[in-house]
């Protein structure tokens, strides 16, 4: 393990992270529901243990909350899929549904035996995304659960590994950049095949001989504000939700604590292989507006 890693795991040893996620009081069996290819998904230990499995091309599997929300933190704790898991994507995110839909994203892109990950984080909003920071993990994902995070407010989202913040994303919708406030989202996991792009830019397909590609799953932690089904827009949500007077809308949540900004500093400078500001090639030399705002 190199330095900055050995920094990180001493720094989630001294530091009393401000977001304590519980991962308490729902399980798969009871809080989601399988909304594709169900006999690919298994379940036991009382609905708390979660396999999915992606057995072909175009048979793999997704678990779907059955309660939709606005704000607040989703959490579950994952374990990757093993060996060579080239072509494989694995997923833990939110999203509306319908048009011009809101979605936070974890995805995981499989990689060759020995060859690491790819953490894969983005943010939709009225359905402009393209805002891709990517990470090495500073761990084996596949050896071992590892909790992760995404917490949403109305002053910015935050990705989390293990309590290490990785990345925040702020509400400058006032100033023309999309933000996610309108739409309640449902907490979804899956895997699903990608070898067209998802290894080395595509150039590493999938060994199908190594099918089912199983992803395993432990606890799930909705710390949210929940709202009335709904088929697009926040109309279900109650108005309680965007009160000053909920956990997720303190004032320190606004931001990050001096102890996780350096430790998102610390991931970033290391682990950081894509961030969507520094690419201005993708962009004619110049990057998009809220990449000169501060996201801290």
């Amino acid at each position: 393990m190199g330095s900055p890693a050995k920094a990180l795991v001493a720094a989630v040893a001294l530091v009393a992270v401000a977001l304590e996620v519980g991962l308490v009081g729902a399980n798969f069996r009871d809080d989601c529901d399988i909304t594709w290819e169900p006999q690919n998904a298994k379940m036991d230990e009382g609905g708390n243990h979660l396999t999915l499995s992606l057995v072909s091309n175009s048979s793999g599997c997704m678990l779907r909350s059955k309660k939709q929300f606005i704000f607040g933190s989703v959490s579950t704790r994952i374990k990757l899929v093993k060996g060579n898991s080239a072509g494989t994507v694995t997923t833990y995110y939110t999203s509306s549904i319908g048009d011009n839909h809101d979605e936070i994203d974890f995805e995981f892109l499989g990689n060759e035996t020995g060859q690491p990950y790819t953490v894969h984080t983005n943010v939709f909003a009225d359905g402009v995304g393209q805002k891709e920071m990517q990470f090495r993990p500073w761990f084996d994902p596949t050896a071992d659960y590892h909790n992760y995070t995404i917490f949403w407010n109305e002053c910015m989202i935050a990705w989390f590994i293990d309590s290490i913040p990785i990345r925040v994303f702020r509400n400058y919708s006032a100033r023309g950049v999309p933000f996610p406030t309108r739409r309640q989202m449902y907490a979804f996991s899956s895997i699903w095949a990608a070898e067209d792009w998802a290894t080395q830019g595509g150039r590493v397909k999938t060994d199908w001989n190594k099918a089912p590609f199983v992803a395993e799953y432990r606890d799930i932690s909705l710390q949210v504000c929940d709202c009335a089904p709904s088929g697009g827009g926040a109309a279900g949500c109650p108005e309680s939700c965007a009160s000053p007077a909920n956990w997720y809308a303190a004032p320190d949540l606004c931001q990050l604590s001096k102890a996780q900004l350096r430790q998102m500093r610390a991931v970033q400078l290391g682990y950081t292989i894509y961030d969507y500001c520094a690419d201005g090639k993708r962009y004619n030399g110049t990057v998009l507006p809220e990449c000169s705002m501060p996201q801290y």
